[in-house]
Parts: C-alpha cells; structure tokens; sequence
C-alpha cells in the first residue's frame, strides 16, 4: 500500500481521508519519503512552521526545519533523529531540540518520529510535532525558583549551623567557667571553713575535757561535738561535689571509684566497677576528664534519684581506639525517646559532644537502663 508514498499521497480517495485525519489534529503532522522529502503535512503543522502546506510538500524537511540546534550550530543530517526513524527503522520521541520557522526564528520543539512500513519495508517516517516554548518556558523558570529556593535554604542551614556551633561553643566556654568557679568555690570553702571547723574542733575537744566534772555541761559540748562533725562531713560532701579532689590529684579512674564507693556507702545499692588495668594507665586531657566525670555523676544522681535500683554498674573498655564507659542498671527503667524537656540527658548528650564523644542510651520501661559513652581516645587526649 506504501510503497509509492508520492502515488499514495495524491490519490485522491485516500487524500481525502488523510486529509481529514490531518486537518482535525491539534498537532503538527508531516510525512517524508527516504528522501527526507515532505509528502503531506496538515495545515497547524504548516502554520505553525510559517508555510502552506503547498509550499512545503515536495521539500527537504531536515534542511527546511531541523538544519540547526538552537544556538546555531549546524546539526548534520546523520544526527537527525527524525532521520533515524526510517534510517534505523526506530521510533524516537524528543523534547531537547527546536523546529525553525519560515522567518528564521525557532521554537521550542517536542517532535515523535515514527517509521513508516510497507510489510517489512521501511518506507517513510511519520512526524508529529508541538510548540512547547511556554512549557520550556515554565520549566525554566521553576528551575530558576527551585535554584534560588535550594540556595536560599543552603544559606539558611549555613546561617543556622553556624549559630548551633556557636551555641555549643558558648555552651562549652560556660561549662568550662562552671567547672573553675565550682573550683575556686571549694578552694574558698576548704581553706575558709575547713580551717575553721578544724579550729572549732579543737577548742570544743579542749572545752570537753574542761568541763568533765559536769555531767550536764559535758553531754552539751558532747552534742555540739556531734554538730560540728556533721557539718564537716556535709562540707566535705560539698566539696566533693564541687570539684572532687581525687579527680586532679589521682585522675578520672580514681574519681570515678571514689563516686561509686560513696554511692554504695549512701545507698542499699550493690556497686561494681569495672576498668582494666591498662585503661587505668590511660589518661585523657582535662576538659574531657571534667566532662566524663560529670557526665557519669549525673548519671548516678539520676539512678539514686528515679531509678529505684538495687545494682549500678560502670564498666570501661577499650575498642579500636575508642573508650567505651557504660553506666547500666536494673531500676525501672525510662521511655525513649526521652522528652525534648528532659535537660539533664540533653546537657549530658552537649557535654559528649563537646569533647567529640557521643551518649547513647538504652532503656524500656520496667527493664533497667544502659547509658554508653564512647569517645575517640584522640578526642580527648
């Protein structure tokens, strides 16, 4: 039936009805022969394209319309992809390339170029074709969009980020200014109360052996006596609590033996501490030993306080360079996620982070909890 597309095209009972299949599609549709000659086209193709379709039937469709890309490089006839419909016997659908109109503008194209078969012959392509310059248009300008929206968002994240580090370097300079005025409190303290309860002491053991005649008397320095020693204990409690002394004179290790120690002496609470000798040996920088030291000691505060445990444990390895410290017990456990409210773990979880560690935690209701630090020993050191 196709094998004489020039024949078949000027029949006159098939141009009719090829005519008005033509004539009733929004698109533009032409036919070309091996040639590359055009053999009919409807008229919104012709418009579209500037021509009648009398002007362009007959001609080269590929050096009419598709002779360049749209910066005007030269696009031989080889690289034309409507060509390769017939050449290649291949449909090819394209929205990258333009179509040139009569007066020497082009459009933004979207072009399907379909082979023509006469049984196993291919004879001819079929082309359909569509201004999508608004639609490129849009494209563009979404694009453009997009781009200022990305790059606004990356400057907002920037800004963003760069107020969280200086957040957490505030956080860090306050908690370095907490530790050393919690130090020079319990200097103050030890120097100006320990002196004087020591002094106290001493006067009221005198006074004791003064007034042992009286009964009455002795039982009353005896009392105050009694007073004084609690308030040194409280004292040294306190400075314990402010800056442990065992912490700058023995290290972290020590420290953290001596915390658990007076936790076991204070509570019910079965202890165990666990740290092998050549972790013992290891001793980190002494911001990051602060920071551990606090980090396990509110850790047992929340464990004497919440948990309702029976055992604590703290255990320290070391794993291919890192430290591992896990506080674990067999309490009643929490629900994790923890609230956003919750600013103890959030300041133990800054305090991690700050020394280039990182607290993780392990809990479920009714079933103990598990706090884990690991922490580079390079962070640290």
């Amino acid at each position: 039936m196709f094998a004489d597309l020039n024949h078949l095209s000027h029949h006159a009972a098939w141009r009719r009805q090829l005519e008005m299949l033509l004539e009733s599609a929004g698109e533009g549709i032409y036919g070309i022969d091996l040639r590359g000659r055009c053999i009919f086209i409807n008229g919104a193709g012709a418009e579209l394209l500037g021509y009648t379709p009398d002007e362009i039937v007959g001609r080269n469709m590929h050096y009419l319309i598709h002779h360049s890309y749209a910066d005007d490089r030269l696009m031989h006839v080889h690289d034309c992809r409507i060509f390769r419909a017939f050449s290649e016997g291949l449909g090819v659908r394209v929205d990258d390339e333009v179509l040139w109109r009569r007066d020497g503008s082009c459009f933004d194209a979207e072009y399907g170029s379909y082979p023509i078969r006469d049984g196993d012959q291919v004879v001819g392509a079929v082309v359909t074709f569509a201004d999508i310059s608004a639609r490129k248009r849009i494209e563009c300008e979404l694009q453009l969009t997009q781009t200022l929206l990305e790059r606004r968002v990356d400057e907002r994240t920037a800004r963003l980020r760069t107020a969280h580090e200086s957040l957490r370097r505030l956080s860090a300079h306050l908690s370095t200014l907490r530790e050393e005025e919690r130090a020079h409190i319990a200097r103050n303290i030890h120097d100006e109360l320990g002196a004087s309860f020591t002094a106290l002491q001493l006067d009221l053991n005198w006074l004791r052996k003064q007034i042992a005649p009286d009964p009455a008397l002795a039982a009353h320095v005896d009392r105050m006596l009694d007073v004084t020693q609690n308030a040194m204990g409280a004292t040294r409690r306190i400075l314990n609590d402010l800056r442990p002394s065992v912490l700058d004179h023995l290290g972290l290790w020590a420290a953290l033996e001596t915390l658990l120690q007076d936790l076991q002496t204070r509570t019910d609470m079965e202890c165990r501490y666990v740290c092998a000798p050549d972790i013992e040996r290891c001793r980190l920088g002494r911001s990051a030993e602060i920071a551990v030291y606090r980090i396990v000691q509110e850790l047992l505060t929340n464990v004497q306080r919440h948990a309702n445990a029976t055992t604590v444990a703290i255990e320290v390895v070391l794993r291919d360079a890192t430290l591992v410290l896990t506080v674990e017990d067999d309490g009643v456990g929490m629900q994790l996620p923890e609230q956003p409210h919750t600013f103890g773990i959030l300041g133990m979880r800054e305090r991690a982070r700050a020394i280039g560690g990182v607290l993780a935690l392990d809990s479920t209701p009714g079933a103990g909890a598990r706090a884990r630090l690991q922490l580079p020993i390079e962070s640290g050191v």
